[in-house]
Formats: C-alpha cells, sequence, structure tokens
C-alpha cells in the first residue's frame, strides 16, 4: 500500500501569533503541489476530530506556535517522542493540550503516524483578540514550509512548484490575505477598550 503524508497546521487565527501553524499549511497549499497521497489540513483547534486523519498518515507533520522560552520569532524542530512532550511542557492555550491529547490517543490506538516532526515557532504575541502575527513570526513561514517539503521529499514524497487542492483550509475570507486586507483600524475594532471606561484627564 502506498505511504501517506499529512501537513497539519494547528492554531487559532483570531489570536495573533496563534495562527502561525495555520498561516503554514496556507502557505504549503499556495506554493507547493503535491500529489493525492499528500493531505494538507488547517487543524485549527479541532481536537480529537483530527483522530481520523492521523489514522491515514503514515507521516506527519505539524505547524505550530509552540513556547519554548527561546527569543520570540525563533524556531525549533522536534521529531518523534519528543513532539508531545514539547506540545504540553508549557502549554500557551487549550488548542495545545487539546493535540497532545490527540496524539496519546492515535499512540494508544495503535494508528498514530510512524514518523512525525513538529515544526514551531516561539510567538511574539498572544494576548491579541483579532490581531494579525507578528512581523518576526510571519517572516519565518516560508523557512518553516521549506524544511518541511525537505523532511517530507527525503521520506518520498516530493513537490513540485505550484499549488495543491485541498478542502480541508478555512474558508477563503479567513485566510491571510482576505483577513489583512480586511482588517479593520483599533478605532473601529474598539480592540483597545471602551473609552467611556477610560480615565479622563483633568477631572477633579
Amino acid at each position: 500500500m502506498a505511504q501517506k503524508a499529512l501537513i497539519l497546521g494547528i492554531g487559532n487565527v483570531l489570536w495573533a501569533d496563534e495562527g502561525f501553524g495555520v498561516r503554514c499549511v496556507e502557505h504549503v497549499a499556495a506554493t507547493l503541489a503535491y500529489g493525492p497521497e499528500v493531505t494538507v489540513l488547517d487543524g485549527g483547534t479541532q481536537g480529537l476530530y483530527l483522530l481520523p486523519f492521523l489514522e491515514e498518515a503514515d507521516v506527519m507533520v505539524v505547524f505550530d506556535a509552540v513556547d519554548y522560552g527561546l527569543e520570540p520569532g525563533t524556531m525549533k524542530i522536534v521529531e518523534g517522542e519528543e513532539v508531545p512532550a514539547f506540545m504540553g511542557a508549557k502549554k500557551m492555550s487549550l488548542h495545545q493540550t487539546g493535540f497532545q491529547d490527540v496524539i496519546a490517543t492515535a499512540q494508544l490506538m495503535g494508528y498514530c503516524p510512524g514518523e512525525l516532526v513538529l515544526i514551531g515557532c516561539q510567538p511574539v504575541e498572544l494576548e491579541d483578540y483579532g490581531g494579525s502575527l507578528r512581523p518576526e513570526v510571519t517572516a519565518r513561514i516560508p523557512e518553516a514550509v521549506a524544511i518541511a517539503r525537505g523532511w517530507l521529499a527525503a521520506r518520498g514524497f516530493v513537490a513540485a512548484e505550484g499549488s495543491t487542492e485541498t478542502p480541508d483550509l478555512a474558508d477563503a475570507s479567513l485566510r491571510m490575505d482576505a483577513y489583512e486586507a480586511g482588517r479593520p483600524t483599533e478605532d473601529e475594532a474598539c480592540r483597545s477598550g471602551d473609552a467611556r471606561f477610560f480615565p479622563q484627564s483633568g477631572r477633579g
């Protein structure tokens, strides 16, 4: 039986650098042409709903924002049995707890991919609801995708330049270009809070 690969991005695009993994798989789909043996998936924060995808895969690449305690924007690559430990060492959000459980459950049931790699980026900012990826993290996306491409090629999954059609990405309106192009100003979005509750200078 032919081998299958899963390229998975997890995270939440609504929380600034939490969206790193999702934006990476979007970049894969937009720039690399893989055959039907490779699934490119925006896993978002779906947790155990991702189990069927792991069951089908022999090898897996995971992109995520991970707090390694390093300089913001730093990338770190972790493989094999170390992946769940790194994802659980310092959780940034519930999605990491959920994905750690996904891997543990897949291992328990005997269908976790035989090889996996986590391509993680140290976030700059997470506490910014509706915010963008920070420039230091955005700049790492092509590098992260290139690492994944090389890792998969070494295992027989070779990509050409082009694009991969996949139904497993977020709605087009949430993808990076459209999401950023439609961004309101901070005043319009009221992201800094309600001015009616700010202290007013000059009041006695």
